[in-house]
């Protein structure tokens, strides 16, 4: 029997607590360490049910367990040096998105990996989603150019506002979420983007000054079609109108309608960020009088994944990356072009400027 991948857990808050549940239950994978600064680790272990070795200290960890994996889910300004020193230890590693808080920090990794020849997988984890991979196949039938529309505000309050303001340190929302929704509209368009511009507004002298925790993109494209993007973190941001993901082109539109998961109060809820529930399909073919040809189609997608299941996939992905030796070439530059896009309109906020790519 092949023995298990032995796997240090790094980050043990809310994306690190799913995927440590996930190894937990494959018997492909070993934990052989959970990291943290606080108290999460302890209470993950309880959570689980388990006794894994707890360690304070990255450094510490990786020298004793001597793992053939790690896991990343830590600040996004961690992920650089935390990645490096894993490749260079002969390890495996699976990173939470984004990639690095830079782009040169994100080059530097995959860099690493070549050289060590070790997979780096990105927690992109709507790439697992079948019901957003539906989305996205529906998208690329209605023709060119396509219009975007997609946004995710966050009414964060309590220890996700903890987070949020920890996050802020680094990265402003539209880079740290943006990725995602970014990497959705290149892969509906499949054409290169060409410039973006994007505005932000700092609502909270709790961030620091060179931050905002509310922004808005537009990327064009090619082809013609264009997209926006909005985000935003805070006990002040709107919970009304926060979910809208909804795409349009010559030959019609295409939805996702989550009234469970997009109902007031539901914003901060990170098992409603990844939620369809069902997908609105509209033509837009007319007959001589102007009146529809055809009725609007639903797609029932209530038996999707949760939000476990969905880390549970990500790493059964890992888990054939590196069983099969599988070339991660375009999964790489994939997270690191919607990292640049994502940091361009970053650049576009603080400087009022469109930004060519």
């Amino acid at each position: 029997m092949t023995q298990p991948i032995r796997i240090l857990v790094v980050g043990c808050g809310n994306m690190g607590a799913s995927h440590a549940t996930a190894y937990h239950h494959m018997p492909e994978f070993e934990i052989c360490g959970l990291v943290a600064r606080g108290d999460s680790k302890r209470k993950l272990n309880e959570k689980l049910g388990a006794d894994y070795t707890l360690f304070d200290h990255y450094e510490t960890a990786l020298s004793q367990c001597k793992p053939d994996a790690v896991c990343i889910s830590t600040y996004p300004d961690t992920h650089e040096k935390m990645a490096l020193k894993a490749l260079e230890a002969g390890c495996h590693v699976f990173i939470e998105k984004p990639l690095a808080d830079t782009v040169l920090g994100s080059q530097h990794i995959i860099d690493a990996a070549k050289r060590t020849g070790k997979k780096v997988v990105v927690g992109y984890i709507l790439r697992h989603h079948p019901s957003w991979e539906r989305f996205i196949e529906e998208a690329q039938k209605l023709g060119k150019p396509l219009v975007m529309r997609m946004n995710l505000n966050q009414q964060s309050h309590g220890y996700m506002w903890d987070v949020h303001k920890n996050l802020m340190e680094s990265l402003s929302p539209i880079v740290d979420c943006g990725v995602h929704y970014i990497d959705v509209m290149c892969q509906m368009t499949r054409s290169k983007p060409m410039s973006v511009s994007a505005i932000g507004a700092r609502l909270t002298n709790e961030i620091p000054n060179s931050n905002y925790n509310y922004g808005q993109l537009q990327i064009r494209f090619e082809d013609g079609s264009v997209g926006w993007y909005e985000a935003g973190w805070g006990p002040m941001i709107s919970d009304n109108a926060f979910f809208i993901k909804d795409v349009f082109g010559p030959k019609g539109a295409v939805s996702i309608q989550a009234k469970s998961a997009g109902a007031s109060g539901k914003s901060d809820d990170v098992d409603s960020h990844t939620k369809t529930e069902s997908i609105k399909i509209h033509h837009a073919a007319i007959d001589e009088h102007n009146n529809f040809v055809h009725e609007d189609q639903w797609i029932d997608m209530t038996d999707e994944p949760d939000h476990q299941e969905l880390c549970n996939r990500e790493q059964r992905f890992f888990l054939k990356a590196i069983q099969n030796n599988m070339d991660l070439t375009d999964h790489l530059d994939d997270a690191i072009n919607s990292l640049k896009i994502a940091f361009a309109c970053d650049e576009s906020v603080k400087t009022g400027k469109m930004i060519d790519l």
